[in-house]
């Protein structure tokens, strides 16, 4: 209908591209135009001002031979005031700017490692960017920006990494774990022997304790009894506990069979025994 009355609506962010007699002759803004067709003026094709955008995916390998994919997004759009030179310069502008991005990091890429190029992927941007900036100003398209995105290692390369890393951690748990184990051992060490000396503490004062009680016993018994010598309150004593020893035995219900001498002359060498290890532990306090 707006051939017929020789009129054209352009939409916003778009230019129209005028010919005269196929001749190129103007670009028409957005807005309505009055386009004469029968004096040889038509509009030929229609170009986005929008910022677009291209996904490239670049294989190539690096310094150390791993083979990488490498996605670069590239934003781009006319250049105002050139817009005839992209609408007729370039056939294919998307193919074109992928070229350019291809030939710029095959170049880049194989001259880091891995681990680099991962570090270095604001630096393999940059390189893409000038000269893509470089070769489409010419053909009148602007290069907003350009981001490496990602760098995909070949996936047995990626497992290899994840095995190392795992590793690299099992490594440092299994230190910390053998850390903790050695602190719990020193620990029930240092329990231990704390727990051995109070023992020992406990059975010396025991012993002293008993070795007290019965001075005292024997003591006391030469002062209320006379004419009796502190050896036969002794002597006394140890027999009583000896055979007090041979009842508690008798009465046990689990208790297993124990063979001792037994007889008055075995009485005396026990006490005598007794006595005298009681005698040496006192001489040695």
């Amino acid at each position: 209908m707006g051939n017929l009355i020789c009129c054209v609506q352009v939409d916003q962010s778009t230019v129209a591209i005028k010919e005269t007699f196929g001749k190129y002759n103007d670009v028409l803004q957005p807005g309505c135009h009055c386009m004469p067709w029968f004096l040889g003026s038509r509009v030929v094709g229609h170009l986005s001002l929008r910022l677009q955008q291209l996904d490239v995916r670049c294989e190539t390998k690096t310094k150390d031979n791993v083979f990488v994919t490498v996605v670069a997004s590239i934003q781009y759009r006319p250049l105002l005031h050139k817009e005839s030179d992209a609408f007729y310069k370039l056939s294919n502008t998307r193919a074109q700017i992928q070229a350019y991005v291809f030939d710029v990091i095959r170049a880049s890429v194989p001259k880091l490692n891995l681990d680099d190029a991962f570090e270095q992927k604001n630096e393999i941007a940059k390189a893409v960017e000038e000269e893509l900036e470089k070769a489409m100003s010419a053909y009148g398209f602007e290069i907003v920006q350009t981001l490496i995105v990602d760098i995909e290692p070949d996936e047995h390369v990626k497992r290899a990494m994840n095995e190392i890393n795992a590793a690299a951690r099992m490594r440092v748990a299994a230190n910390e774990k053998a850390e903790a184990e050695k602190i719990v051992q020193i620990k029930r060490a240092e329990g231990e022997a704390e727990s051995k000396y109070l023992s020992g503490v406990g059975i010396a004062r025991q012993r002293q304790a008993i070795v007290d009680g019965l001075r005292d016993s024997v003591l006391g018994f030469s002062v209320n009894v006379p004419g009796t010598s502190a050896k036969d309150v002794l002597d006394m004593v140890l027999i009583t506990q000896y055979f007090d020893t041979l009842k508690e035995i008798g009465s046990a219900s689990k208790s297993t069979a124990v063979f001792i001498p037994h007889g008055p002359g075995a009485v005396n060498d026990v006490a005598t025994q007794i006595r005298n290890g009681l005698l040496q532990a006192t001489s040695h306090q």
